[in-house]
């Protein structure tokens, strides 16, 4: 094969092994390209098993490419991605397929998206799951754009995506223009609350019990062999179990409390707040972050007097308590993921299969786990499913959990210990089947100071009360 089938354009480290991946897989030739010279000739160096095609202009990376022609852009998301493209545009021709594999804002893939279609090229804004280990060996992959662009790419994205037990490819075309950087987006979004649920877990266990990391750990492990089987509960075991070689003590009492994020968390709190769809659990998450790193407020607040942990339960029913309180948890927060997927799909006239989504969730990616089989079956049975919760099997595993959520959050406040993601998925279960809540004040309020009208319950149409005369009420519509 003279030509490569495929270009790779940035060889950083997730880059260099997507290409990697890439050129392992049967009929695959692989292009490679990066500003600077020297890091392609590393890669080809330390790999020459790969047959790599160098290039080191945009002009000899688009000769060495068969037409149609095929690039995935690994660099970083913003002015760096603008300029790649921009390059890409001026050596590509019509019917060329252009695929951006970073976390990109969903809003610029629809700008750029437009912008080089504009050319004739098509442009397929993707989500790529799984870290570098997934990019080397099998990730999930969320392409988005043209149906034109998915049959020239699906092939070669279906060779490289990690496979189900079934034995299907984790790679489906989720819609068009930004609809893959979207999910994907959500998809961090959930990976940030089901980390901060175990972490509130651990904590939870750490303090009532005189167990260690390498104890609790244990605890995890088992946790994986039942309906939390999941690839984060499997990590946080080997995480827990790990010793500092310096110091001798368990490498998380070793690690600074102070959590880092990315953009595609606060992005997901925003598209709930865009999209009006209450993603609390998840917000909760990216919030705890934000105060993790608030160092220098976190040793002023010491003035209020330092957390004094006390009365939590010891003993294996508290321990079996917080293990259903997480998978409660857990169904909240994909729950309210795939909310805003459902309505920001509707919002942007995005075709999203929701069942499909859950299926390339379930190899591949960090927030792979079992119950993701769960999820994608209730969609399969009913695609216009409005709550996931709703659904029977989740709606049974809510009613098994509940009152194991409950004990928690009570032991949790009552003892001194923050758990604001078990907090907010429990606040969330009561508000979202409450029968009557007190909105109808803050309507009221509103219309108060503001005008804003409000509407009753027991006819038709928008009303508006004088409330500062003689409080008689108006219909205004």
């Amino acid at each position: 094969m003279n030509q490569a089938n495929i270009g790779v354009v940035g060889l950083a480290v997730m880059g260099s092994n997507l290409a990697r991946n890439l050129a392992s897989r049967e009929g695959n030739r692989v292009a490679v390209y990066n500003r600077s010279e020297g890091r392609t000739k590393e890669l080809l160096d330390e790999h020459p098993e790969a047959n790599f095609i160098a290039s080191y202009s945009y002009e000899d990376f688009a000769a060495s490419i068969a037409k149609p022609r095929t690039a995935i852009i690994m660099v970083q998301a913003g002015a760096a991605t603008d300029a790649v493209i921009d390059s890409l545009v001026k050596v590509f021709e019509p019917g060329d397929v252009i695929i951006d594999g970073g976390n990109a804002l969903f809003t610029d893939t629809i700008r750029r998206e437009k912008a080089v279609r504009e050319t004739g090229i098509n442009f397929v804004g993707s989500g790529i799951s799984g870290g570098e280990e997934g990019a080397l060996h099998g990730p999930s992959i969320m392409p988005g754009g043209s149906a034109e662009a998915w049959e020239v790419i699906r092939p070669i994205l279906e060779s490289i995506a990690a496979r189900a037990d079934d034995g299907t490819p984790c790679v489906t075309h989720i819609g068009t223009d930004g609809a893959g950087h979207f999910v994907k987006m959500i998809h961090n979004g959930i990976e940030y609350a089901d980390m901060q649920l175990i972490a509130e877990g651990y904590d939870l266990i750490r303090n009532a019990t005189s167990q260690t990391p390498a104890e609790i750990a244990d605890i995890f492990a088992e946790w994986n062999k039942g309906e939390l089987d999941s690839y984060l509960i499997e990590i946080t075991a080997e995480v827990l179990r790990q010793v500092d070689a310096e110091t001798g003590k368990p490498l998380v009492d070793v690690i600074l409390d102070a959590a880092g994020a990315k953009g595609t968390g606060s992005w997901t709190v925003k598209s709930g707040l865009d999209t009006g769809v209450p993603i609390s659990g998840i917000a909760q998450a990216v919030f705890a972050r934000s105060l993790s790193s608030s160092l220098s407020q976190r040793k002023v607040a010491q003035r209020l007097g330092k957390q004094v942990v006390e009365g939590l339960p010891a003993g294996a029913d508290f321990i079996e308590d917080v293990r259903k309180a997480l998978y409660a948890s857990k169904i909240v927060a994909y729950s309210q993921g795939f909310d805003v997927i459902r309505i920001g799909a509707k919002d942007h006239e995005w075709d999203i299969n929701l069942s499909e989504v859950a299926r390339i969730w379930r190899a591949g990616c960090i927030i792979r786990a079992v119950f993701l089989n769960r999820i994608t079956d209730a969609y399969k049975q009913d695609p216009e499913l409005e709550l996931l919760i709703s659904a029977p099997y989740f709606a049974d595993a809510i009613a098994d959990s509940e009152l194991s959520l409950r004990r928690v959050v009570a032991a949790a406040s009552l003892a001194g210990v923050a758990v604001p993601a078990f907090s907010a998925s429990l606040s969330y279960l009561d508000a979202i089947r409450a029968e009557r809540l007190p909105a109808a004040l803050v309507q009221g309020q509103r219309d108060f100071f503001g005008a804003h009208t409000y509407k009753r319950i027991d006819k038709e149409g928008t009303f508006h009360t004088e409330w500062s005369e003689d409080r008689s009420e108006t219909r205004v519509d």
